[in-house]
Formats: C-alpha cells, sequence, structure tokens
C-alpha cells in the first residue's frame, strides 16, 4: 500500500513494520497508530511470521505524540492509544525487534523500550523532549523507565537532552548499538536466531520475560494517561507547542 503510513511486508517467516509518514516525522498520529495496531494483528494471525521487525523510512524513526493534532484535539484519545500499542508490542506472542535507524525522540522512546530487542545504528540520536515543553514522558514511563538506571531516568527525563546511541546502550534503553553499516547484518543474526524458536517456545518466553512490564503498563496505563492528557491541556504545555511548531515551520 504505497500511501498507507505503516508499510507492511513478510518474507522468511519475518513480518516488517515501516513506519512511512514523512510528513510528520513518523509521528504517533491517530491514523499511524491504527495503521500498527493492523499490523501487528496481520502478523499475529500469521502462523508464518515468527518475528516481527519494526523500522520506519527516512531519517527520523519516530518524534513521538503528534502535536499538530495534539494542539487541535488535545491528547485524551491519543494518549491512551499509545498506552495500548506500548502494550500490544510488549503483549505480542511474536518476539518484537526494534530496528532503529533515525533520530528517536520524546514518544518515540516508548516504542523502542516497548520492543523485546532493539538494535540501533550508532549515529542515531534520542531525546526525552517532554519537559521542555511543559509535558512530562508520562505515557512511555511505562515501558522506558523499567529498561534505564534510576540515575539514567533522572538524568534524561529531567533536562531533556540529547544522547547518542552508546549511552542509550549503556543506560539499557537499546539492547545494542552498531555501525550504521553493519545495522541489517546485526538485525539478520538476531532475526536469524529468533526463527530457531519455536512458537510456542517463543510465546512462553516472551510472556515470563515480559510479565512485570505488562502488570505495570495493566496497573498505571490509564493514570499515566489521565496525567498526560491533563498536562497536554494545559495552557502552559499549549504555549510552549505552539511555539515550537512555529519554530518548525520556520525551518
Amino acid at each position: 500500500m504505497t500511501n498507507a503510513l505503516v508499510q507492511y511486508a513478510v518474507s522468511d517467516g519475518v513480518a516488517t513494520l515501516i513506519l512511512d509518514s514523512p510528513h510528520n516525522r513518523n509521528a504517533l498520529s491517530r491514523r499511524l497508530v491504527s495503521e500498527l495496531f493492523e499490523g501487528f494483528d496481520r502478523a499475529e494471525a500469521d502462523d508464518d511470521v515468527r518475528v516481527v521487525v519494526l523500522t520506519a523510512s527516512g531519517s527520523v524513526f519516530c518524534s513521538g505524540a503528534d502535536l499538530a493534532e495534539a494542539s487541535d484535539d488535545g491528547m485524551e484519545d491519543g494518549a491512551r492509544r499509545i498506552v495500548d500499542l506500548q502494550r500490544r508490542i510488549v503483549g505480542s506472542d511474536k518476539p518484537v525487534v526494534a530496528r532503529v535507524q533515525g533520530a528517536v525522540r520524546a514518544g518515540g522512546t516508548g516504542v523502542v523500550a516497548a520492543a523485546d530487542i532493539a538494535i540501533c545504528a550508532d549515529d542515531v540520536t534520542f531525546a526525552l523532549t517532554e519537559v521542555r515543553l511543559g509535558l512530562a514522558a508520562a505515557v512511555i514511563s511505562l515501558t522506558v523507565l523499567p529498561r534505564l538506571t534510576s540515575r539514567a531516568a533522572a538524568r534524561t527525563f529531567l533536562t531533556g537532552e540529547t544522547f547518542d546511541a552508546g549511552a542509550a546502550a549503556a543506560m539499557g534503553l537499546v539492547t545494542t548499538a552498531v555501525p550504521q553499516e553493519q545495522l541489517d547484518d546485526e538485525v539478520g543474526r538476531v532475526v536469524d536466531d529468533l526463527r530457531k524458536g519455536h512458537p510456542q517456545g517463543l510465546r512462553e518466553s516472551k510472556r515470563l520475560v515480559n510479565a512485570e512490564l505488562l502488570a505495570r503498563i495493566d496497573e498505571s496505563g490509564a493514570d499515566v494517561a489521565d496525567l498526560s492528557a491533563r498536562l497536554f491541556g494545559s495552557e502552559d504545555a499549549r504555549e510552549a507547542m505552539a511555539a515550537f511548531l512555529a519554530r518548525r515551520q520556520e525551518r
């Protein structure tokens, strides 16, 4: 589907979902999130699929929430959908590998953190920029915080600073960072190992590994979604987002 925001392809037991929304830097718009759900549903229903690879086109893997939508319509539904998306990735019966080739910002970090294995090119950068817009990384804290050390969490959540792939690997946000030219080879090696797993073995092993993470999402998902919506709707955040979008349009 050339007009889809999420491209879907299957080959050799691997379903690949490609974020392909260049007009908004692969932001988590309502349509893109809906198409991601559709992609995961297709992969789950296909008995020939053993592994799901989540990647993106362009220089940005995912820029986070769609601020234009949030500014116009609020984030009540959007926040809940991002919670549900993280749960969908964590709770999938099939292992999900994030192939991260471009910049990751804000809510996109939650998508990377939700994946079972995240392989990142070493020129990728990350930033939890919510704090600079009068927001907090509330919804994505469900998956990001369990991956990080407490010191790393405090620094990245409070400063909003940009950090590189090596730092992301050191703090546990991604599994490994490799040179850009080795990214596909490394993803291929991991996928080959995963394909050797029996479907039942993969399913039950993933349930063991992710039990605490799923429980966290189920226990706190509604609360952090409410917090996120409240912050997005605040006057301070609306002013900050409007200024940010205006600066972006000037570039």
